[in-house]
């Protein structure tokens, strides 16, 4: 940011709902299909059909008024929010009004201390959180002259979450859009598919001058679907503002898109007004009531949170790096729990996570949860390697392969295949001792202090132990002999 400016950015993120079906029919709520085939008289908004609202919708909503620590209205209501366009068949969307189911939460990002000038976490308000459905699908490009509609999508439940206009760079937006999408998958009410859609973003951002209390001429960037461009396209918008401040050109309210290629926004329209919209309360769905026991039932039902679960994993002695990777996903975090507990010892659970098992994940494009291999017997397999059963090298070539193919326990084709490693001082010392025979240039090098040489002398040891001779007691004996 350049000294003398300020930016103020605030997030409005479209959250898919992982519910059963839509918003207001019984139509699938899911990803894909063939074109128009998962819709119906009401999410096609045919005359005389009449919305139902979804239960399983507004539990979530729920859920997501727990985590966030907000207030729910007891009461709230749904409106008609007018607009045309070809994927919005009945011309209006059905959305919360004035009043919305969650409102006054708070989600708090690390700070950005290069704007702040100091470090420490920042409180960034949610000012509210309301239901309403999602648009079709436009299509443009396929043929030159021809756009195409898909409605499979219109009707798709959403929580639309309105955060303050209390960020102040890019990088705390990129971090505060990080911290929610988080949020939402680990409570399980959205998948995070931001490629399909299924989390989307506006950026609204003005810029003042440092000191200013009122804020600039705000525009409203729109469909970010990515963290990267969310970052972007917000460093793009406040370089545009201050050369314009800088200039005395007029700013104009307008909403942008932006362009991933160039990574630049462009003007899509004027900024509308709530007028625009003529929005009006919706005659066919009641006031939308809420039970204390509703309340209660959705934050008795919450999982730790990403925030306890994170101070809990710092107490093991793990860097914040290394717990914010294990965060990644509550499945992950969970498995690497259950791999500590049965192996003993965190870090080196840790390390298998971060290490081998994200290596397979991310080889075959799937979840923790469909790893192959359970916690306990990928523990009792880290467990050998840390009693010196077996070398490292072995366990992740030989061993952690038959488990996925399903050949047994850890400990059963070790024994099978014969691969436990020797703990036999005599036979490690006659292997080293062959090895400074054949190598005499080597040894004489080391002793004159070119020590670097004596890693290529363990890993003959280790060649002609056939990986089955412990590397520790190796490096033990090798330093002995190269004293003698």
């Amino acid at each position: 940011m350049k000294l003398g400016f300020e930016a103020v950015i605030g997030l409005e993120v479209h959250v898919q709902l992982r519910t059963r079906s839509k918003m207001f029919c019984a139509c699938r709520n899911e990803y894909g299909g063939a074109p128009n085939t998962r819709t119906c008289p009401i999410c096609l908004g045919l005359p005389g059909a009449l919305p139902t609202l979804n239960r399983e919708a507004v539990a979530m909503g729920l859920r997501l008024a727990a985590a966030l620590g907000a207030e729910v209205s007891p009461a709230s209501a749904f409106y008609r929010k007018q607009y045309f366009y070809a994927d919005l068949p009945k011309g209006y969307q059905i959305t919360q009004g004035p009043i919305a189911l969650v409102v006054e939460g708070n989600l708090p990002v690390p700070g950005d201390a290069a704007v702040r000038g100091t470090a420490g976490p920042v409180p960034v308000r949610i000012e509210r959180a309301h239901l309403e459905e999602d648009a079709g699908k436009s299509s443009h490009g396929a043929e030159p002259g021809v756009s195409w509609v898909d409605l499979n999508r219109a009707g798709v439940p959403l929580i639309e979450i309105v955060g303050a206009p209390d960020l102040r760079s890019p990088q705390e937006a990129q971090d505060w859009l990080k911290a929610l999408h988080q949020l939402v998958t680990w409570i399980d009410i959205c998948d995070g598919n931001m490629e399909e859609g299924s989390l989307r973003c506006d950026a609204n951002v003005s810029v003042r001058r440092s000191g200013d209390t009122a804020f600039g001429t705000r525009v409203e960037v729109k469909n970010l679907n990515s963290f990267r461009f969310v970052k972007q396209a917000l460093q793009f918008e406040i370089e545009r503002h201050i050369q314009a401040l800088e200039a005395g050109e007029p700013l104009s309210p307008e909403t942008r898109g932006f362009d991933p290629a160039s990574g630049e926004t462009r003007v899509q329209r004027a900024k509308e007004g709530a007028v625009d919209y003529r929005t009006f309360p919706e005659p066919d769905l009641p006031l939308l009531e809420v039970m204390e026991a509703e309340i209660l039932e959705a934050s008795m039902a919450l999982p730790e949170l990403p925030a306890a679960r994170r101070t809990r994993f710092q107490g093991l002695g793990l860097g914040s790096n290394e717990v914010e990777a294990l965060l990644q996903s509550r499945p992950f975090a969970d498995y690497f729990e259950a791999l500590a507990k049965v192996c003993g010892d965190p870090k080196a659970a840790c390390g298998w996570m971060l290490g081998e098992v994200s290596r397979l994940q991310n080889a075959s494009g799937r979840g923790i949860e469909a790893f192959g291999v359970s916690p306990e017997h990928l523990g009792e397999l880290i467990h050998l390697v840390l009693d010196q059963t077996l070398s490292l090298g072995t366990a992740k070539d030989v061993v952690l392969p038959a488990l996925l193919a399903g050949e047994g326990r850890a400990s059963e084709i070790v024994a099978r295949k014969g691969l436990a490693q020797t703990q036999d001082r005599t036979a490690i010392t006659a292997l080293v001792q062959g090895v400074l025979s054949a190598h005499p240039a080597q040894v004489a090098q080391i002793r004159a202090g070119k020590d670097t040489l004596r890693g290529f002398l363990v890993g003959q040891v280790l060649k002609a132990g056939q990986g089955k001779v412990d590397a520790r007691m190796v490096n033990e004996i090798l330093a002995e002999e190269l004293s003698r």
